[in-house]
């Protein structure tokens, strides 16, 4: 074996084993369980192995690695998952995330991964377009939307301070003036962990009530606008809520918001998605005025996890709460350092499995996805809610809806009902046919129904539906 058949046969062999692995798995979604199908405790008795005192062969640790997994993988990669709202992997995209493994590069810099910096610049061009937001804005790619929902609320306290005179990034937050952050009910409550991340602590939260259908209305928001007037302000507005998928009135909050000077930033984390479609783009009327955007690719692009994405109309802004210099490294002019814009020095290129993502879908194909989950939701919503002891709570405008299960007794109380919802969210996944999540909207517990998946197919809603009316017919 020559010095070159040396260093190639060590990977070659693992990795061959381990795509075996791959395509075994990818290739049984359609018939496996799309829930767990261990305990944590077994679990834990396999993956519990003694540290071993000498190494262990790579193929030999891939192989007990499958075997000790299998059973705890959840099917979120396939099209009969509808929990939370996870998106499913491409084809290019996972194999670009191989690549990006493979070619392991620190992209923080340009220095340490030109053509990942590269990659990036292309993404947040492509991204902005798609999603309909001004071409100045900056972004940064980030691990999801909790991290995306720091970077652009960090810019807006660097903005909102530097106009009262205030330098954040220098004097820190003890004896600065207060900022208040105006949001609704419906808030998701990454964006409480952002505040706490920040600095700025849930305290800063006024909380707003919404209408019927979960909207923002422009006399609450003025109301509360009108309070407290001399605060420095953020508006965090919803573009699809995680339970009914609702869009605040953009059109009429932006400008109202920016009246009082407030930092209007949106919560997009599956939502903004809608505006690649021209069936729903028009939720998002007027959004583009907005200060700072976030949404996901881990959700509705279906890039591998993790993938989010922050937007900051305000460039300098944003560079001026992130970007950090040091002596050890290395700038190129007139090149982009993705760490200038983002949390993290040690990052991985995330921007290469979207752009193979957005390259594989194109423009028709993203839109395309878009409507198809949603009709996906629609029907199963509607079909599940048809069912004898079940009940539709809100029919999906986008990919997001809800169905209760109610208890059979004749004086059945809103805890029956809520522990028969429940129950029948537990047996479902028991099946191994479907999986769905819980949440309590406006009191009562329900079965949320989420749409996200590029397989997800009519055949696919046709075994949900199927699986859910014989769990009911067991009851």
């Amino acid at each position: 074996m020559n010095e070159t058949e040396a260093m190639i046969s060590p990977f070659r062999q693992v990795l061959e084993q381990t795509l075996t692995h791959a395509l075994s798995y990818l290739e049984q979604l359609e018939q496996a369980p799309v829930g767990a199908t261990v305990e944590r405790a077994a679990l834990r008795q396999r993956l519990g192995r003694q540290f071993p005192e000498a190494g262990i062969e790579a193929t030999q640790v891939i192989d007990e690695l499958v075997t000790d997994m299998a059973g705890g993988i959840i099917g979120s990669a396939g099209g009969r998952f509808f929990g939370w709202v996870i998106g499913g992997t491409l084809p290019a995209a996972l194999a670009a995330d191989w690549l990006t493994a493979t070619w392991d590069q620190n992209s923080a810099r340009y220095t340490g991964g030109p053509a990942e910096a590269v990659i990036e610049e292309v993404c947040g061009a492509w991204l902005k377009e798609i999603l309909g937001l001004p071409q100045e804005a900056s972004f940064a790619l980030v691990t999801g939307s909790q991290m995306a929902h720091v970077t652009c609320l960090a810019a807006a306290r660097h903005a909102l301070l530097e106009r009262v005179g205030w330098d954040v990034e220098r004097a820190g937050l003890a004896g600065a003036p207060p900022i208040r952050v105006l949001t609704s009910t419906e808030h998701h409550k990454s964006l409480e962990r952002a505040l706490r991340l920040l600095g700025l602590g849930t305290d800063s939260l006024r909380v707003l009530p919404v209408d019927e259908y979960g909207r923002l209305l422009p006399a609450t928001l003025a109301q509360a606008l009108a309070k407290e007037a001399d605060f420095p302000t953020i508006v965090v507005l919803q573009a699809g809520d995680l339970n009914i998928g609702a869009y605040d009135p953009f059109a009429e909050l932006i400008p109202l918001a920016h009246q009082f000077k407030a930092w209007v930033h949106i919560d997009g984390a599956f939502g903004l998605w809608a505006q690649a479609s021209p069936s729903y783009r028009h939720l998002l009327r007027g959004v583009d005025q907005a200060d700072s955007w976030i949404t996901d690719g881990h959700k509705w692009l279906n890039t591998p996890y993790d993938c989010g994405y922050a937007f900051v109309a305000h460039p300098q802004a944003h560079r001026g709460a992130l970007a950090q210099q040091a002596d050890y490294i290395v700038r190129t002019e007139a090149a982009r350092d993705p760490s200038d814009w983002n949390p993290e020095w040690s990052r991985r290129g995330r921007g290469v499995a979207t752009y193979a993502a957005l390259r594989q879908l194109g423009r028709k194909g993203i839109a395309d996805l878009i409507e198809r989950c949603c009709q996906h939701a629609e029907t199963l919503v509607t079909q599940i809610g048809s069912l004898p002891g079940a009940q539709i709570v809100w029919k999906p405008q986008v990919n997001q809806g809800l169905v209760r299960f109610l208890d059979k007794g004749p004086t059945a109380t809103q805890a029956q009902h809520d522990r028969r919802t429940d129950t029948i969210i537990a047996r479902i996944a028991e099946t191994g046919e479907a999986f769905f999540s819980g949440t309590t909207w406006r009191g009562q517990r329900c079965m949320r129904v989420s749409v996200c998946n590029w397989q997800t197919s009519e055949q696919d809603v046709a075994r949900a539906v199927a699986a859910v009316e014989r769990v009911l017919m067991q009851e």
